[in-house]
């Protein structure tokens, strides 16, 4: 229906300017049957990747559909769980959408448009998008612990002592997938060790998970997928916000943030800090069950006009952290042990300081010019027993980037551009004077990189949007390596609108950050041996998909079937098998091979309930002596079940959680001495998460329990009662170390209210 009221008088006089301009725009408004605004609302052109999202005032504009020949056409506006399709007969006219979402109070709380973690239906690569709904169906208290609710993601402990993590997809480690920060590799070398524990959920309003494939756009990197985080905006988020959570270690976690928005401006600043907890040795091997962490950071976001109107747009941002880990013997204390055999410790102190921004210029609905520019700096100060590890990294990244929609009525769109990528690594490794251990490789390490690059990357559409087609291929010119090409392609068929088919082939490449991305190297008693120069990584990665949305009764269901295969030309990973007492550095240039399978449901009725379901099978395998070797430390069977309930209002929401690993392979120990042997696998074993939430006013009230029958792998650490001799290795945590935690917090915010017209 068409609707005029006073009240849209100014907007229209904007949309009347902007159509001088010649914009090819269609605009309008989402409300309830009240005439309450929807903002949040999410609209699409119907069978396309055309859409928008409305903002404060439920308002939104669109793109005109690249088909304007057949009318009428089809607009579907999705507001939490309830999607309804307009016809419009008319593109030049401002429309009011409304949709039957049930607001029965007299103002709007912006609201995510689907109730938790879902199979994007714009995207032409498969993209799962995990929203702040999802988010707060777990403790989240940063992006390692974002993915408690998914399968797709596997977050790994890579070193017990200080709880560095990694984020693997497809059973791989986490450096073969890019973490972008709102499309900008921030995460590399050494903020790669601990980067994903210095990001509080609480700043999240998306995070994009894509597996195998895809776009070359951000770089040659992202072998066998993508993480795509997006912070909040201070156009989107509630004008303050505050969240405290405590655990039962003694762990306090506190957040604040500030958002706010002028006619053409927004801001968003968040504010975040970490505090340790108590010292606990559960399994009692005189070492802390989980480090003393201390961290402060800010984040600050700058945004002027959106990127989808005409003219000049830009974001800038900076973010500065400072951390402290201490981890080791319970008795150990940083001030005095350091470097000395009175106690075992690690200690890892760090300053990083971020600068980011994307500035873009729209000539008008079909063409784009864009710079995404980064700057990101680490100094790191660590002590690993008697290796002391000092370390300092300068990270500049550029991306000049144009968009054109090109073809009859511009159904295709060009993305082309070019990038450069300044990267300085210098690490100083020294033993302490109390080092008997004879290890030789000591000394000054420094990697400098200069790699500029060139891409084209061009999105076809053919028959409405039923066909997609994304091509595309970089050219790389490392300073040391020379030039590397990067082909990738994705196709997606729609062959009705509750089914999508997708195929992605793609190859990858990277350099080795030996020491950030193997710490355990760093943190045991071997000697590090280097047979050889190690050369860049490549692979190639082929994966197809399948997603079928359908009905039962009331109940919208989802089910989704991936299979994907990597093999790698080249690869490197420490060799720990040959020799026990040292680690060697060399290029495997034999079969290495990862096949994943991974099988979803997933059913909502309404918000009231929700279930998930998944089963990931992972064969993940390198040919060594004429044998299959599986990779260590990796489940080939996972299971995920998660639930989540609503009461009626929405005042009480239930979250339960339930993974299930099989038996992991462990590294082969049966040439150590007797004593420090280990079986071949680990065993298998289940962790569940429990949590309950009550809603008030402007708060909310959470409490749960992570690991609540206390399943713990007991005395993880090697040869933990003679830490300063040959044999000591943290690195063989399989499951958890800290068994069942409690705890509980409150959300704060002030929302942004708009009366009923």
């Amino acid at each position: 229906m068409r609707l005029f009221t006073p009240a849209v008088f100014p907007f229209f006089f904007l949309v009347l300017m902007a159509r001088s301009g010649g914009a090819q725009t269609f605009y309008g408004q989402v409300t309830d049957a009240k005439a309450l605004p929807l903002p949040g609302a999410t609209v699409v052109w119907t069978g396309t990747s055309i859409g928008a999202r409305a903002n404060e005032k439920g308002e939104f504009a669109l793109p005109f559909p690249r088909d304007t020949s057949h009318k009428p056409f089809n607009l579907s506006a999705i507001f939490a769980s309830v999607r309804d399709t307009f016809s419009i007969d008319d593109l030049h006219s401002y429309w009011t959408l409304v949709i039957s979402a049930n607001v029965t109070l007299q103002e709007v709380t912006i609201r995510d448009e689907v109730t938790g973690a879902f199979i994007s239906v714009l995207q032409p690569v498969k993209t799962e998008i995990i929203n702040l709904s999802e988010l707060r169906k777990a403790a989240c208290c940063d992006l390692a612990g974002c993915f408690e609710t998914q399968s797709t993601v596997q977050p790994t402990t890579t070193n017990i002592l200080t709880n560095a993590k990694e984020l693997r997809i497809l059973g791989l480690s986490g450096v073969y997938n890019q973490v972008l920060v709102d499309g900008l590799p921030t995460i590399q070398g050494l903020t790669y060790t601990y980067g994903t524990g210095t990001i509080p959920g609480s700043m999240l309003e998306n995070i994009w998970v894509v597996k195998g494939a895809n776009s070359v756009l951000q770089g040659y990197e992202g072998m066998v997928g993508q993480i795509t985080i997006f912070p909040r905006e201070g156009g989107i988020a509630e004008p303050v916000t505050a969240d405290v959570l405590v655990n039962s270690f003694g762990e306090k976690h506190l957040n604040a943030a500030f958002a706010t928005k002028k006619t053409r401006w927004t801001n968003y600043l968040a504010l975040h800090t970490s505090q340790p907890g108590g010292k606990w040795d559960r399994d009692d091997d005189t070492f802390l069950d989980l480090p003393q962490l201390t961290r402060y950071s800010v984040y600050n976001k700058w945004r002027y006009r959106k990127e989808n109107e005409n003219g000049l747009s830009a974001f800038i941002g900076a973010r500065f952290v400072t951390e402290k880990r201490i981890g080791g013997q319970e008795n150990f204390d940083p001030k005095i042990d350091e470097g000395t055999t009175n106690a075992y410790g690690q200690t890892v102190r760090f300053q990083q300081p971020e600068l980011f921004t994307k500035t873009g210029w729209r000539f008008d609905a079909n063409h784009k010019i864009s710079l995404l520019a980064s700057f990101v700096a680490q100094n790191q100060n660590a002590w690993f027993g008697l290796t002391q590890y000092d370390a300092k990294q300068r990270h500049a990244y550029a991306n000049l980037q144009y968009e054109l929609f090109w073809g009859k009525n511009k159904r295709h769109e060009l993305k082309t551009g070019i990038s450069f990528r300044h990267f300085i690594l210098n690490e100083t490794i020294g033993f302490a004077p109390a080092d008997t251990l004879g290890r030789i490789y000591a000394g000054d390490y420094r990697r400098e990189e200069n790699i500029p690059g060139v891409f084209a990357e061009n999105t076809f559409h053919f028959q409405n949007d039923r066909w997609v087609w994304v091509a595309g291929v970089r050219a790389d010119h490392h300073n040391e390596f020379g030039w590397y090409a990067t082909p990738r392609t994705m196709l997606r068929f729609n062959p009705n609108p509750d089914l999508d088919l997708r195929a992605s082939i793609g190859s990858g490449w990277r350099t080795v950050n030996l020491f950030p991305e193997n710490i355990a190297l760093l943190a045991g008693s071997r000697d590090i041996v280097f047979a050889e120069t190690l050369r860049p990584e490549h692979s190639r990665n082929a994966g197809i998909n399948a997603t079928r949305r359908f009905k039962i009764g009331k109940m919208n269901l989802t089910a989704t079937a991936d299979l994907y295969h990597t093999r790698f030309k080249n690869q490197f990973f420490p060799d720990y098998d040959s020799d026990p007492n040292k680690s060697i550095i060399a290029n495997f240039t034999g079969i290495s091979r990862s096949n994943g399978l991974q099988l979803e449901l997933i059913a909502a009725l309404n918000r009231r309930l929700e279930l998930r379901t998944a089963y990931n099978y992972l064969d993940v395998y390198r040919q060594q002596n004429g044998e299959k070797v599986l990779l260590p430390f990796n489940p080939r069977h996972k299971i995920l079940g998660v639930a989540t309930f609503r009461t009626p209002g929405e005042h009480w929401q239930f979250d339960v959680n339930l993974h299930w690993y099989g038996q992991q392979r462990l590294p082969d120990t049966r040439i150590n001495p007797e004593n420090l042997r280990l079986p071949d696998h680990s065993e298998a074993y289940s962790v569940t998460g429990l949590q309950v939430r009550h809603a008030f006013h402007r708060f909310d009230l959470f409490a749960g329990c992570e690991n609540v029958f206390d399943f713990r792998q007991l005395q993880p650490i090697l040869g933990w009662e003679q830490p300063f001799a040959r044999g000591f290795d943290p690195s063989f945590a399989w499951g958890p170390t800290r068994g069942r935690e409690f705890y509980m917090g409150f959300n704060f915010k002030l929302e942004r209210k708009y009366k009923a017209k």
